[in-house]
């Protein structure tokens, strides 16, 4: 989705005993008093200098339980056996190499292994990408670049320029962070441009116009950042241009997320818009049309809204609101709608065209374009389809459906501007990936690549079920286990939540999840809650800032259902999730923690009073609410973990951890959490990586370390623990 990329790039039935269960949860503790309570103010935390990243005193703490941490766990007999496991599958070899399809119709990957730790970018035919061996050619080799030039580089992409795509911009990380440095590129001759485009690291974008002109989003120095820290301004750079000499077109306000530059091409590549997002908040935004004489005009979209494609003319776009058009036509949340590009350029006026109506159980989870076809995923209860639409000469579109596997999670990758190829990957819980070369235009779909298994799933099964939450909506999880597996509570379970941003947990082959947990006779549950976008925007929505303490409950539901059913028990219950994850791993842990036995929390956030304050903190106001208006930082006060952590309470020990490298989620958040629970008396394991970014893996090695302390972690609290016999 071109819109929300642009803002991103900155991101069965229920047995009545656990529906009553779920209705009877432990209510969120009353707020603290925010004169007197613990860190409701900078002068009654005490943690604060924790915050300073680099800080002497922070890194001699992170230092110290780093040791501490690292000596509990790698010192555990089964972490050299896990940390193997998990090296051999992130180095492995015989992964599919993610194919991107190029404007002549050749094939790019980005490839990481045991001898390219940092990743090489490559290049092949399709014919010989679709061969068991095909014959790469090196474009840029990530590893080298580092050893030679004597920095830490992590590769975060690159934009060519159509259609010849010979220039490219390099997006280069010092190990993992968000902000980069852009360099210009000639795949030509696999070299740096002397004298080319070089902007210094900064969080933003840059996106080709022409050859010599490029959009560019960064930091210009003193007022030219939204308080999320993302680029408040846009500006046209022409080659040889200094950045200082650069003409800016677009200014936003401080209290936007952010704003960025791209061009709207067709199949052909040719510019059709230059257009400018404002990203008003995390949802809502304008899209600004970059006019001949440097003028702007606003388009007539809904602010909340994402150009999908444009596609033989038709500009697709989402809506993520109900919605009147110019036309004077009423739309829906979630509606797909089309116009033709020139004639609504013209007359915001002209009517669209309604392409897709999801139902309230179905979602729309991806679209791409072909050169003549529309292509999207479409899940119904969380199972996918791939549907290919065409619009008719009459301006109706025609749907068919593409010839792939039945209940799984199905994909679209990248599409062919040459003809309506497209790749889809294909997945499950116990199937190894697969990729298809589908044809939009016949709607057949070959087999070009899949995974050998990478665990034994001899024996297991998937389940999906639903349970009632606190407010009597219904929440769908799948739970991945052996099928003969005793309902007795004695199965060492792993439950998984993330439950926000309209990101949904959708069944896919996880190797790591599979060798390490599952194949070790552990069972692995995700829950579907809201907040997510299983079943579209409006189930985002229905966990939205004063509504968050839902998704919450979902949570906590699931956890409910698994134990009323003998799926598991509390000694056997454990929960993990990071990010977003990670402040609801620590809503479980302050809310519910009689319910689970370990939990593991990565780059959280935590201190949900001061999140706005922290990096991109600020951009997510949008999701939770605004603790500096008092009706919003009550909610926000009845489930902060950070504030509600206190004496006396069930809490196992957690495993935390996070990345100094995270320039988006403060690693604060997480040292705060770990040290608070310190002070109360609580054991808990904390580890940093000081490379990673948010994604906490700068390389693979990296990786593979993390996922062994993660596993060991919980076979020490799931695995070794007794659990009593029923009665």
């Amino acid at each position: 989705m071109i819109r929300t990329a642009a803002l991103a790039a900155l991101l069965a039935s229920t047995a009545l005993s656990s529906a009553a269960m779920a209705q009877t949860s432990v209510p969120a503790p009353a707020a603290a008093e925010s004169s007197g309570g613990f860190a409701t103010s900078d002068a009654t935390d005490p943690y604060l200098w924790l915050e300073e990243v680099d800080g002497e005193r922070a890194m001699a703490w992170v230092n110290e339980h780093n040791e501490r941490s690292l000596g509990v766990l790698r010192g555990d007999p089964r972490y050299e056996t896990l940390h193997q496991q998990a090296l051999e599958i992130v180095q492995s070899r015989d992964r599919i190499p993610s194919p991107g399809f190029n404007h002549d119709g050749t094939i790019d990957n980005f490839w990481q292994d045991a001898t390219h730790v940092r990743g090489i970018w490559r290049t092949t035919t399709l014919d010989s990408y679709r061969t068991e061996a095909p014959q790469w050619e090196t474009i840029l080799d990530f590893d080298a670049l580092s050893a030679a030039e004597g920095k830490n580089w992590v590769y975060k992409g690159a934009t060519c320029l159509p259609p010849e795509e010979t220039r490219c911009l390099i997006s280069l990380s010092d190990g993992g962070k968000d902000a980069v440095t852009v360099r210009e590129f000639d795949r030509a001759t696999r070299t740096f441009v002397e004298n080319g485009f070089i902007l210094p690291e900064s969080k933003g974008g840059a996106s080709w116009v022409d050859e010599n002109t490029l959009l560019i989003s960064r930091d210009f120095g003193p007022g030219t950042l939204t308080s999320s820290g993302y680029p408040m301004i846009v500006k046209v750079l022409t080659r040889g241009q200094t950045i200082d000499q650069a003409r800016t077109v677009f200014t936003g306000q401080p209290t936007d997320v952010s704003v960025s530059g791209y061009t709207l091409r067709d199949a052909d590549g040719v510019v059709q818009a230059t257009l400018i997002n404002r990203g008003v908040s995390f949802y809502e935004g304008e899209t600004h049309r970059l006019n001949a004489d440097g003028t702007t005009t606003r388009l007539e979209l809904p602010a909340k809204s994402n150009i999908n494609a444009l596609v033989r003319g038709q500009l697709v776009v989402t809506t993520d609101q109900d919605w009147t058009a110019p036309s004077g036509q009423e739309f829906r949340t979630g509606d797909v709608i089309a116009w033709d590009l020139d004639r609504w350029l013209g007359d915001p006026a002209t009517p669209a065209q309604l392409v897709i109506r999801p139902t309230d159980r179905e979602a729309i989870e991806g679209i791409t374009a072909t050169r003549n076809k529309l292509v999207v995923a479409l899940y119904e209860n969380v199972r996918g389809g791939v549907y290919v639409y065409e619009p008719n000469p009459s301006g109706e579109w025609a749907r068919t459906r593409l010839d792939l596997p039945q209940n799984v999670s199905v994909s679209v990758g990248s599409a062919s501007e040459r003809n309506d190829q497209v790749f889809v990957n294909v997945t499950g819980y116990l199937n190894p990936s697969s990729l298809y070369l589908a044809d939009a235009a016949s709607g057949a779909a070959d087999l070009a690549k899949s995974l050998p298994a990478k665990f034994d799933a001899t024996g297991m099964t998937v389940d999906q079920f639903e349970t009632r939450s606190a407010d009597g909506t219904m929440i769908p999880y799948f739970v991945v286990h052996r099928g003969d597996m005793a309902m007795d509570g004695a199965n060492p379970t792993l439950l998984y939540g993330y439950g926000g941003f309209q990101n949904s947990l959708l069944p896919g082959y996880s190797a790591t999840v599979g060798k390490l947990w599952l194949e070790r006779g552990g069972v692995y549950v995700i829950a579907n809650t809201r907040g997510g976008g299983e079943f579209g925007p409006r189930w985002h929505q229905a966990a939205l800032q004063e509504n968050r303490q839902r998704s919450h409950e979902d949570y906590q539901a699931v956890a409910l259902d698994l134990i009323a059913r003998g799926v598991t028990s509390q000694p056997r219950l454990g929960i993990m999730g990071g990010s977003q994850g990670g402040l609801f791993m620590g809503a479980m842990l302050t809310q519910r923690p009689d319910l689970i036995n370990g939990a593991v929390i990565q780059v959280p956030l935590f201190d949900m009073l001061r999140f706005h304050k922290l990096l991109a903190g600020a951009s997510w106001i949008a999701e939770y609410g605004n603790p500096d208006i008092p009706e919003e930082r009550a909610w926000i006060e009845q489930y902060s973990p950070y504030q509600r952590l206190e004496a006396g309470q069930p809490y196992p020990e957690v495993f935390i951890h996070t990345s100094t490298k995270d320039d988006r989620v403060h690693p604060g958040h997480a040292r705060k959490a770990a040290a608070r629970l310190e002070e109360l008396g609580y054991p808990v394991l904390f580890y940093e990586n000081t490379d990673g970014g948010h994604a906490a893996g700068a390389n693979l090695r990296e990786t593979a370390r993390r996922l062994a302390l993660e596993y060991t972690y919980l076979s020490r609290r799931l695995m070794d623990t007794q659990v009593a016999a029923p009665e």
